[in-house]
């Protein structure tokens, strides 16, 4: 398969957007100076790294102040130089700003900083991440990687998707050194690989050792290149992981452009599935996401509490906004078995009896028969969806 006909699909053509993002730096620049600031705005993100896709229309600007600044709100500073856009401010560790035009453009306030261990906020180190990733010239191959995990679905570290960050993906890239290289590496990956591609570390032990315990929890461990406490691949979940294995597994066994080709998906796609319709809340795609991803695990939390069992699930936030359930059994029966304390327990088997009416006695235990509250799966959604756990997750739920 010859992978240059991909890159030629999805590598950007575009001049025009180079166009809009060259005059977006070059105002900004100009009301820094005009404000006497001593900043500069550059261009950061995939952008500036050059792996960039054809269909992305986000631009990262980060606005690098110099570090006599440390002390001030960087925020207020920036937001005076950006009147012109009339940006929206959003709330982080320190508040960015996002404005659109014929492109999404975000832009951070960062320290100027050559050495990460002189940033003040984690944002700080961003633009060295950059520039470590040009350096290796691997630009097509990186997007080849993330045109794959997008295709599956497992790209974004957000925590509605738990998949490969586009950071993480120029790590594995570089590290590997091409995009079939990754996927036949994906091939020998274990629970807990460590990946440590400049050697920060002795051997993986030594890293899993200095490396926070809670930022471990991921399957696969990628010590960052520029910050080595910090495992760039913490938010990655193990159906991602599974999923890029696996996806990685088919291609190498039969290479084909369909990999590279995103699905969208419809209900005609799980017919034989329970589907409840949302309408999204409006805001940050991360942070709704999220909430639908909330509203969808309290749904299924309260099925299996009630002793429904779910062969899979999972939500689709496209075209179409609905979150889907395949189940053992849609309905079950009108009671179940209670399992009690052994009857050596005299205490505790009497107050059995006391809570329970109908009990039996087997293998030296009691049991009790107990009506379910729910028999069909549809009457127990149709009554959670109604609660507030879910309600404020979203503008509206209906099955």
């Amino acid at each position: 398969m010859d992978l240059k006909k991909v890159i030629s699909k999805i590598k950007p053509k575009e001049s025009s957007i180079k166009k809009e993002i060259d005059e977006t730096v070059k105002i900004i620049n100009s009301e820094l100076k005009k404000n006497k600031i001593k900043a500069a705005a550059s261009v950061g993100g995939s952008f500036a790294k050059d792996t960039h896709l054809a269909d992305d229309h986000d631009c990262d600007i980060f606005v690098r102040f110099d570090f006599k600044y440390k002390d001030t709100n960087l925020s207020d500073l920036l937001q005076k130089c950006l009147r012109k856009f009339k940006p929206e401010r959003v709330h982080g560790s320190r508040d960015y700003f996002l404005f659109s035009n014929n492109l999404n453009f975000e832009v951070v306030p960062v320290l100027n900083i050559s050495k990460p261990d002189r940033a003040v906020n984690v944002t700080d180190v961003s633009p060295l991440h950059v520039a470590w990733t040009k350096k290796h010239k691997k630009s097509d191959e990186i997007r080849l990687a993330k045109t794959f995990c997008k295709a599956n679905s497992i790209y974004g570290a957000e925590s509605y998707i738990k998949g490969f960050s586009g950071h993480v993906l120029d790590i594995l890239t570089i590290k590997y050194g091409s995009f079939v290289n990754l996927l036949k590496a994906s091939q020998k990956w274990k629970d807990k690989t460590v990946i440590d591609v400049e050697k920060h570390y002795k051997n993986a032990e030594d890293a899993m050792f200095k490396i926070n315990v809670s930022k471990t929890q991921s399957p696969l461990v990628v010590v960052d290149p520029i910050q080595p406490e910090r495992n760039a691949a913490a938010a990655l979940g193990y159906d991602a992981f599974n999923l890029f294995v696996k996806k990685a597994k088919e291609f190498l066994k039969k290479p084909s452009e369909k990999f590279f080709e995103r699905k969208i998906l419809s209900k005609n796609n799980f017919k034989d599935a329970i589907i409840v319709d949302v309408v999204p809340l409006k805001g940050k795609r991360d942070v709704v996401g999220a909430k639908i991803m909330k509203a969808h695990e309290a749904i299924g939390r309260e099925l299996e509490k009630n002793g429904f069992e779910i062969k899979q699930s999972g939500f689709i936030w496209d075209k179409e906004t609905f979150i889907w359930f395949k189940m053992k059994n849609k309905k079950i029966s009108f009671e179940t078995i209670v399992k009690g304390p052994p009857l050596a327990m005299k205490e505790f088997v009497a107050s059995f009896k006391k809570k329970h009416k109908s009990t039996f006695e087997k293998n030296r235990r009691i049991f009790a028969k107990v009506k379910r509250e729910y028999v069909d799966a549809k009457d127990l959604i149709r009554d959670v969806i109604k609660k507030d756990e879910v309600k404020e997750k979203v503008r509206s739920i209906h099955l």
